[in-house]
């Protein structure tokens, strides 16, 4: 982990240090711009791939503020594919060491 990002309280500087695990030329959407939304969805009460997604559709005009959104909110299926390419027991160290910066 940098030293920027250790410092930092901004979430999206901490994911953007997470290694991506999909293959380049699958890539649509930045992988900091799904792991963000999909945080930001869980801690306002989303449960499921579905509600992520929903979450993101109608926060994209605030979501566009700090995240890259090229082709817009990814579906309920990216977001799936993309957290199904984590290892299991993988935690992102940024994300933990966020939340000790906001803590």
């Amino acid at each position: 982990m940098s030293e920027s990002c250790a410092s930092s309280l901004s979430l999206v500087e901490h994911f953007a240090m997470v290694e991506d695990p999909r293959v380049e030329w699958t890539q649509l959407h930045p992988l900091v711009s799904i792991l963000v939304t999909a945080l930001c969805a869980v801690m306002c009460g989303a449960e499921s791939w579905d509600e992520i997604a929903l979450f993101g559709e109608a926060k994209e005009a605030w979501l566009k503020n700090f995240l890259d959104l090229p082709n817009g909110i990814p579906s309920h299926a990216t977001f799936k594919r993309v957290f199904a390419a984590f290892a299991p027991k993988q935690s992102p160290a940024c994300f933990v060491a966020w939340m000790q910066k906001v803590s």
